[in-house]
């Protein structure tokens, strides 16, 4: 009996699920002194750049006193810090600092050794394959996640 479209989106539905909180837990195993709440808005403030801390709450789906807690935690550990608008000297950004973003990298860096040290372990023709499978469904996955309003190319990148 053929699959139909809805039970084929299931299944890649599913087997998206299971690589991303697999990989997630696996990584987190070994924490970095640091929560996952925590690694995320810093990757936004970096990837973002300044945001009101209300956006920056909705945007994680946290609320605001939370938000607020946690940027104050930022701040004092020199990882993020508040900016004035540039358009609105009457409001405040937070804004990732020079010390969070050689955090992040670092934390990149030891996610990405501990991914290898996986993959060394690994036949390598398992290693091609799954490098294959990856340059194929990374562009489509990061299109997946752009907002609808977003345009994207062909290749998946977003026009700059």
């Amino acid at each position: 009996m053929d699959e139909t479209p809805e039970e084929s989106h299931q299944e890649v539905a599913a087997a998206l699920n299971e690589l991303a909180t697999g990989m997630v837990r696996h990584l987190l195993s070994e924490r970095q002194s640091m929560s996952l709440t925590t690694a995320a808005a810093l990757s936004r403030l970096e990837q973002e750049g300044p945001i009101r801390l209300t956006l920056l709450a909705a945007a994680e789906g946290i609320a605001q006193p939370s938000m607020t807690a946690l940027v104050h935690r930022l701040e004092e550990q020199g990882l993020a810090t508040r900016v004035g608008h540039p358009e609105d000297g009457r409001v405040r950004l937070v804004a990732i600092t020079e010390a969070g973003r050689q955090l992040m990298t670092e934390r990149r860096r030891v996610q990405c050794a501990r991914v290898g040290d996986m993959l060394a372990a690994l036949p390598e023709q398992d290693v091609q394959a799954l490098g294959e499978a990856m340059r194929t469904a990374l562009p489509i996955v990061r299109r997946m996640m752009q907002p609808a309003s977003q345009p994207s190319d062909s290749s998946g990148e977003s026009p700059t």
